[in-house]
């Protein structure tokens, strides 16, 4: 490190150190001086949460190398839970809490101990209860290892978009309670979003910005509020680049420690990475909005994945298994590359808990070249879905996991946001994808005016309602065979459900038809529905013979001067009375 580099990051510590605390006068081990439970009966799965007060020696109140202080939770069943407690300066009086989840009900006891350089403390034992709530617990991956459940195995299937909230613009951010609102209406049941820098110049490795902490506090409040779950990004690729796509390296202090080049190989960068993810545990491990680590977004777009792509890869294997070591609740691990065709990762949907394959249409896909379609040009809203489609397959067969795409959208398309065929691909981005057995919507990017009007539309609530009483937890779904004519068409199949999605490129699907093949000759019940317009047509039972089953799809006539319009495709649920 360059000598002015070094005087810097010295003067940046010693404002911080006065800041944030300096070692206490006290001469020997450390003293509890208080806990103090703020509620004492919270709902099973809501925060329980610990202020603590005391007396210890540190120069870092972040390093637990330093000061650690935990508390032991042992649950009605016995069960011990040991959960870090993190610095949290929110008044004079008050600098250290601990927030725990209850996944049982009844009587919980505490302790909480501490443990600095001149020894251990601990103190009083304390208890609280956990009484019966309407949640149904932290999310994980469901037993089929396709799908993602609750903790009390309720199904969930993920309906949501980016959100980035960006506090760097003024500190306030961009996520809005008014903006969550919309999208909860609207059916969205999940956010993404990045966790901005906690590690700043201002504050120097080791230590976090404490008015990101409190802001990304209100998002997790506002998100527990309103059962919106959030997949935190831990590390966004702009932030470990200098000299690849974009950078925002000059506010990041680990290049004091490391080039970038060498970020995923560092050990020094690696201690400092390792106490940031058990501070986050920490803080916000508690949160059942909390649903996916999202570990690293595109990592081809850092300097370290050209420099060292096995170290790279390693280094995305500790941090899965470090959160899978110590986040309490085993949330599911995800990251990506970008979207081109050839960014195919086989060995990070190995490392992660969820394979995450992102599909932008114009990076690397077959997209119209001119800006002008002709009459034996493919159409555009084809190719995309095939696309997401062929991606979605390559998944499912060669990894027996969950599977999403994990960014996708924006302008990487043939058509604009705003115009009609932006609003289609959206849609058929949705119905495509779920028909060929990903576990949530694409995660597109991202929550903006830019693409609102195309994206955040009634589409999110029509697709809710079709998904919302799949129990895609609790089945063995498979792709299935299914042949549509004209159309294209996929569908998902267990014993007791099969659901899918036919679409005709160019024209409407009315009066076509689609066959499964299969299945017990046995009658079904068919539901049809209008993905565009959100809603179910008539019921009508259908015989399967020699294990082919076919459905017609009607056609919607104009009635008093209304039209009726079945659409260019449709979704559909089919189940076997027999």
């Amino acid at each position: 490190m360059r000598h002015a580099e070094m005087m810097w990051v010295m003067f940046l510590s010693y404002v911080v150190t006065c800041v944030c605390g300096a070692p206490a006068t006290l001469a020997g081990p450390p003293r509890i001086l208080s806990v103090h439970p703020v509620l004492e009966n919270v709902g099973r799965y809501e925060k329980f949460e610990l202020w603590i007060n005391l007396d210890s020696g540190f120069t870092n109140p972040f390093d637990p190398d330093e000061i650690d202080v935990r508390a032991e939770f042992t649950a009605p069943s016995g069960k011990v839970w040991t959960i870090w407690g993190f610095y949290n300066p929110t008044s004079v009086d008050v600098h250290w809490m601990v927030r725990f989840s209850p996944v049982e009900t009844g009587t919980w006891h505490y302790v909480v101990k501490v443990k600095d350089a001149e020894g251990k403390a601990q103190s009083l034992p304390g208890s609280f209860t956990a009484v019966a709530s309407e949640h149904h617990g932290f999310i994980v991956v469901a037993k089929n290892n396709r799908y993602l459940c609750h903790t009390d195995g309720t199904s969930f299937y993920g309906v949501g978009l980016w959100y980035n909230d960006s506090p760097w613009q003024g500190r306030r951010g961009k996520i809005e309670q008014a903006n969550l609102e919309d999208l909860k209406r609207r059916g969205a049941n999940f956010i993404c979003t990045r966790l901005e820098m906690l590690e700043t110049l201002a504050t120097g490795l080791g230590r976090y910005d404490q008015a990101v902490c409190d802001r990304l506090d209100e998002v997790f409040s506002w998100c527990e509020q309103r059962d919106i779950y959030i997949g935190l990004n831990l590390w966004f690729h702009n932030y470990i680049s200098e000299k690849v796509w974009d950078s925002w390296l000059k506010g990041n202090p680990y290049r004091f420690v490391t080039e970038m080049s060498d970020f995923y190989s560092s050990e020094e960068a690696w201690k400092y990475q390792e106490k940031m993810h058990r501070y986050v545990i920490a803080r916000w491990g508690y949160s059942r909005a909390l649903f996916l680590w999202f570990v690293v977004d595109e990592i081809n777009g850092t300097d370290g994945w050209y420099r060292d792509r096995p170290g790279a890869e390693k280094w995305c294997r500790k941090v899965h298994e470090y959160l899978k070591r110590h986040d309490p609740y085993n949330r599911p691990t995800t990251g990506t590359q970008s979207g081109g065709i050839k960014q195919w990762w086989p060995n990070g949907y190995e490392i992660f808990d969820i394979a995450a394959r992102e599909v932008y249409e114009a990076q690397g896909h077959p997209m119209p070249k001119s800006g002008k379609l002709g009459p034996d040009d493919p159409n555009p809203l084809q190719l995309s879905y095939r696309n997401y489609a062929a991606q979605a397959q390559k998944l499912w067969s060669g990894f027996s996991k969950p599977a999403i795409n994990g960014e996708c959208g924006w302008d990487h398309t043939y058509h604009e946001p705003g115009m009609p065929g932006y609003l289609a691909m959206y849609h058929n981005a949705l119905w495509v994808s779920l028909a060929n057995g990903l576990c949530a919507t694409p995660f597109w990017w991202a929550y903006d005016d830019y693409v609102n009007d195309s994206v955040v539309t009634n589409q999110l609530l029509h697709f809710s309602r079709f998904v919302a009483d799949i129990d895609f937890a609790n089945h063995r779904f498979e792709p299935t065979t299914i042949a549509a004519g004209d159309c294209d068409a996929w569908a998902m199949k267990s014993d007791e459900l099969i659901f899918g999605w036919v679409v005709h490129p160019q024209t409407s699907v009315a009066n076509e038809s689609f066959t499964l093949s299969g299945l017990p000759d046995v009658t079904h019940e068919v539901r049809l529905y209008r993905t565009w317009r959100g809603e179910y047509l008539k019921t009508q039972t259908v015989q399967c013979r020699g294990g082919e089953l076919t459905v017609h799809i009607p056609e919607l006539t104009t009635k008093k001067g209304h039209a009726a319009h079945i659409g260019n495709d449709i979704a559909f649920k089919i189940v076997p009375l027999d």
